[in-house]
């Protein structure tokens, strides 16, 4: 398997909104997953390497959704773990991240 994946134009368009949202709301989100928005969004090949990372992400911070301060999917009041999701490609990026692993040979 090349070392090579292309991210899908749903979630170029999840980490657009994730960087919206965070730059309107200042919160979510780290300086690691405002980089990753960013390379979704460019829409450029991620490596193998960035995949295992995003795979890790996104089995960690599956509970951000249970979160009680502000809203998950809650536009006008996103809780920091929604935009955080969102700037990693969102419900898209986790389903991708999951198959994008699954083929790559450890």
């Amino acid at each position: 398997m090349a070392d090579e994946h292309k991210p899908t134009k749903k979630m170029a368009a999840n980490a657009e909104k994730g960087l919206k949202l965070r730059d309107k709301f200042d919160r979510g989100g780290t300086a690691a997953g405002v980089k990753r928005a960013k390379q979704i969004a460019d829409g450029g090949p991620m490596s193998d390497a960035d995949v295992k990372s995003m795979h890790s992400y996104f089995a960690r911070h599956g509970v951000d959704k249970d979160g009680k301060a502000h809203s998950w999917g809650d536009d006008e009041d996103p809780s920091a773990g929604y935009i955080a999701w969102l700037l990693w490609g969102g419900d898209e990026g986790k389903e991708w991240a999951d198959r994008q692993r699954e083929k790559i040979d450890d």
